[in-house]
């Protein structure tokens, strides 16, 4: 393999480019193995291997440099403000999951279309159009499975069942919850995006 320069973990950095790596995932043991190798290496581009072993996946996250920038490697998404609001729920809904005792034995929480809407339309403010809401929630679902937050449903007695990925709790923090709070206190029901 080094030959042509490529070094044993190359497989590894080329899907984390590409996205999340989950510990089922062939370079998975690539990545435990060379995780100080492949941080030097990828700390060159100006981002950082996060490794969530216990949880079971890993992801890269720009370096913040001294001016709070980035080289802006990995894209920043706009979602909208339904996205927004749905994604601050399934946020919720982990965090409470986690924390709940009774349901500790499980590991991944998994969410209906129905339990997602109930709760994101408690978020919505009483002026926000509803019916166009819950006319494209099966759409904004699906894109944020294409984000990567949900996973592909598994049917259970005909109803679909997403597993909320562990990522969100990466990508949308308690500070970001914080702040969606405030925002949507300020919500005008313009097409405003978070």
């Amino acid at each position: 393999m080094s030959e042509y320069g490529i070094k044993p973990y190359s497989k590894a950095i080329i899907k984390l480019l590409k996205g999340v790596v989950e510990n089922n995932d062939v370079v998975w043991n690539d990545l435990l193995t060379y995780q100080a190798d492949i941080q030097n290496y990828i700390s060159t581009m100006g981002v950082e291997l996060i490794v969530k072993k216990d949880e079971g996946f890993a992801f890269i996250k720009q370096t913040i440099l001294d001016d709070d920038k980035t080289i802006n490697l990995v894209s920043r998404r706009q979602y909208g403000f339904e996205v927004s609001v749905m994604l601050v729920v399934l946020r919720h809904m982990l965090e409470d999951f986690d924390s709940n005792p009774t349901l500790s034995q499980a590991t991944d929480k998994y969410v209906t279309s129905f339990e997602i809407k109930e709760e994101t339309e408690m978020f919505l403010p009483s002026t926000y159009n509803k019916a166009k809401f819950e006319k494209e929630l099966d759409n904004n679902i699906e894109r944020i499975v294409d984000f990567g937050f949900l996973v592909a449903p598994k049917t259970d007695e005909g109803e679909k069942r997403y597993k909320i990925h562990r990522i969100i709790k990466e990508r949308v923090t308690l500070d970001d919850l914080l702040d969606f709070k405030k925002q949507l206190n300020n919500y005008d029901t313009s097409d405003q995006s978070f």
